[in-house]
């Protein structure tokens, strides 16, 4: 049978929107790219040697109801326990190895959304997350080598997979899906997230329970990030043009709703000298640093925090580290449902709307984190804070985290690269950072490093309200729109005719070939 015949069979056969099935494989790649970003969260517990300190502690420490310490000694470089080595790395090792990931995961997001841009979503994402699922693979043979070092290594190289993900990601949607469904679809996908939280954190916690061995967390997790990019390649394509089994009516309706002018045509290079001097793109810088400041203080050291302070058994903080991720998805589908519903029936701008949900999935949390630190060793209490707290965050995914589409939707790759990448510098400060502010684990010291959060997420928040906007920037498209009055850093774009090239006029005025 021919390839036009096949192509004839599947249309008829899938009747799926394909922009859901994009969504679906979405879903499981940001849930895959989290289970092999996080599981090192719940496996670092486990993989040093914990010690009775002799020193006086000043500070409330939390009673240990497990009646269990582990065996080892601060003299040894590692011990041998259930057939797997443990390893005495301090607090500031720990929080060394656990930032380690977004060294990589930083530098690859801006060369990821130009890529993406270049060649098209759909690689750029599936080779990056192929390789991190690699990495994690490999990660018990390396730190049997190399230890410490061998670990920080291979967690980096894990980030330069998985920092193409998420720009490649806001550029698939800036190009499949209309806007009046893009909260919808960017809960769906980022929502993913969460899914990976969830199942990276209590997976973990059974696996390690009763002493389990915890490379089989790695070795597990990666095998189901090889089995999503299987499916992927064969699934998902980069534009709805490329897709060679969409449906004639799916194509039509997208050609005629997706703003994107790089679905239909090639884009000129990217206005870097525009978009750099771009007022709504840096405070979504901000805004997005404010929030990832608090996300990632949440993803990196809540384990730590229900282990090391609230004396959780391993599978308790696997469930209990799960149960805030849990709240934060169901409530990521509400907010953006609301939110779509908004912007559908007019009662707000698009700009209004990001504003509302960036506040919701900012200050809101960052209030009930406060109160989950001064509920002291009250276990129910703040567990229940940080789930509601993170259940608030879920309002991320209908603002800053898809804001870059509407700002910038022919951009919306390096755009997004650029939001991410210097807002995902948050992951390297703040798991270093608490590690400092919290030598002893003690309720007082948490409680300083929870301060720092509610100061980074209000702040961040009170810039985007008052100069976040939803609007398409006039550097996304200047054949459109033109140049702004008083532009004085020269072209950076051009039409192609028939004749000649034309430069855009220096106005607001449409372009013309005269």
């Amino acid at each position: 049978m021919t390839l036009k015949g096949w192509k004839l069979i599947l249309n008829r056969v899938i009747f799926i929107p394909q922009r859901y099935v994009l969504g679906i494989m979405g879903l499981f790649a940001l849930a895959n790219s989290f289970t092999m970003r996080v599981c090192l969260s719940m496996t670092i517990t486990q993989m040093v040697v914990h010690t009775e300190s002799s020193q006086h502690i000043v500070g409330e420490i939390c009673p240990d109801n497990n009646n269990a310490t582990a065996a080892g000694s601060s003299n040894n470089s590692s011990v041998t326990f259930e057939d797997r080595d443990r390893y005495d790395w301090d607090e500031t090792t720990q929080g060394l190895l656990l930032s380690a990931f977004y060294y990589g995961y930083v530098i690859t997001h801006l060369p990821g959304g130009l890529l993406a841009e270049k060649f098209g979503g759909k690689w750029t994402i599936g080779l990056g997350l192929l390789c991190s699922s690699v990495a994690t693979a490999l990660t018990p043979w390396i730190v049997s080598l190399w230890g410490a070092t061998g670990l920080f290594c291979i967690r980096v190289i894990e980030g330069f997979g998985e920092g193409p993900v998420t720009p490649a990601f806001v550029l698939l949607l800036a190009r499949w899906i209309p806007p009046s469904e893009r909260s919808r679809f960017g809960a769906m996908i980022f929502g993913g997230a969460q899914v990976g939280n969830i199942f990276a954190l209590y997976i973990s916690g059974l696996i390690l329970a009763d002493g389990g061995d915890w490379a089989n967390v790695f070795y597990l997790f990666s095998v189901l990030g090889i089995i999503w990019f299987i499916f992927w390649v064969f699934l998902c394509y980069s534009t709805p043009n490329t897709h060679p089994f969409i449906s004639d009516e799916e194509r039509n309706y997208l050609n005629e709703n997706v703003a994107a002018s790089g679905l239909h045509k090639k884009l000129d290079p990217v206005p870097f000298k525009a978009l750099i001097r771009s007022a709504p793109l840096w405070v979504l810088i901000m805004a997005a640093i404010g929030h990832n400041w608090g996300y990632l203080t949440m993803n990196t050291d809540l384990p730590k925090y229900f282990s090391d302070v609230l004396k959780f058994n391993i599978m308790e903080t696997g469930l209990m580290s799960a149960l805030p991720y849990i709240a934060m998805y169901i409530c990521s589908f509400i907010f953006a449902a609301f939110c779509d519903l908004c912007i559908r029936k007019k009662w707000h701008s698009i700009s209004t709307g990001r504003k509302i949900y960036t506040t919701i999935a900012s200050s809101v949390p960052a209030l009930f984190i406060i109160l989950a630190s001064y509920s002291g060793c009250n276990r129910v209490e703040a567990v229940s804070f940080f789930i509601v707290s993170m259940a608030f965050m879920g309002g991320f995914y209908s603002s800053v985290k898809i804001n870059a589409m509407d700002i910038a939707p022919n951009y919306a790759g390096t755009c997004s690269a650029f939001v991410n990448g210097i807002a995902e510098i948050s992951g390297i400060i703040t798991p270093y950072l608490i590690d400092l502010l919290t030598p002893n684990q003690t309720v007082e010291q948490w409680q300083l490093a929870f301060w720092t959060v509610f100061v980074v997420l209000v702040g961040t928040n009170i810039l985007y309200v008052i100069w976040g906007s939803g609007e398409q920037q006039w550097w996304d498209d200047v054949a459109k729109y033109g140049y702004p009055p008083g532009w004085k850093h020269g072209p950076f774009t051009y039409i192609h005719t028939a004749k000649k090239l034309v430069y855009p006029k220096h106005d607001h005025s449409p372009i013309s070939d005269d």
